[in-house]
């Protein structure tokens, strides 16, 4: 099947790289324009750009994917099918009636629909989530669910553990869906909950909160965004993993100094023992 390809972050590299070894490889990539990143504010291309250019695939860097000629330049590519990924722009009409879009979503729908579907599953505790491939609408995937697969959260899953293997279910399931076109169920809206995009007050450990939960959000911000603690001198230091100790307190294993390397708390400490 002839497809187009619009994503932008590593989950959507590797369900590309995949999808590009079947016979419904893209015609054409659509992602984000390059945008400065790290602290010299390079120009840096998306992970989807790159695993583009080195697959061979055309590839279209819009600054609006919805204006005129983006959206000609995805129709002269002639799609059956338009595949969405973690593309992270809204798409908006006429671009939505143009086209046959599906979405792959790291979540069970309805559950966690929204920007960080799979770091607030880990953050609530969830036992389990997912991936979805779902026809695009107008509302916050909001689309009719034509395939769905659960996956496991392992008591020691970080972000980067599940992620990995999500990353795998949605490539699955996205050549499944193309292969066999199954039918599509509408979405039960009593049962929604929303992933909102995390922000530097997520990322901030509460010390107040239970060790399981400090905990829940260690793993589910490692390795790509990070949990912290204040320190006195209005810095952060980086948590990289904790567990919840024998006394039920937070217990830290591995941190980053402001402007430092990752290393064992028990080095931390003994560095900044009071003297």
């Amino acid at each position: 099947m002839r497809t187009v390809y619009l994503g932008t972050s590593d989950f959507a590299a590797s369900v590309l790289e995949r999808l590009a070894q079947t016979e419904h490889r893209p015609a054409l990539v659509v992602t984000r324009p390059d945008r400065p990143a790290g602290r010299g504010r390079r120009l840096t291309s998306p992970p989807v750009a790159d695993t583009a250019r080195g697959l061979g695939i055309d590839l279209d860097q819009p600054d609006d994917v919805n204006a005129d000629e983006a959206r000609a330049r995805i129709a002269a590519a002639a799609p059956e099918v338009v595949v969405v990924c973690a593309f992270g722009a809204l798409l908006r009409e006429p671009l939505l009636s143009e086209f046959e879009l599906l979405n792959v979503h790291p979540s069970l729908l309805p559950r966690w629909r929204g920007a960080a579907p799979v770091e607030r599953a880990m953050m609530a505790g969830d036992a389990q989530t997912g991936v979805s491939i779902m026809k695009v609408t107008a509302g916050l995937d909001s689309g009719p669910v034509c395939l769905a697969a659960a996956e496991p959260i392992r008591p020691d899953d970080t972000y980067g553990t599940l992620a990995a293997r999500l990353e795998a279910l949605g490539a699955e399931l996205l050549i499944r869906a193309l292969d066999e076109r199954p039918p599509c169920v509408e979405q039960d809206d009593a049962l929604v909950t929303y992933a909102e995009k995390i922000t530097a007050a997520d990322r901030t450990l509460d010390p107040d909160a239970p060790a399981e939960e400090q905990v829940r959000v260690v793993r589910a911000l490692h390795p790509h965004i990070g949990a912290r603690l204040p320190l006195p001198d209005g810095t952060f230091l980086g948590v990289r993993a904790a567990r919840v100790g024998d006394d039920g307190r937070l217990e830290l294993l591995e941190v980053q100094p402001p402007g430092g390397r990752p290393m064992p708390y028990a080095d931390y400490r003994r560095g900044h023992a009071p003297r």
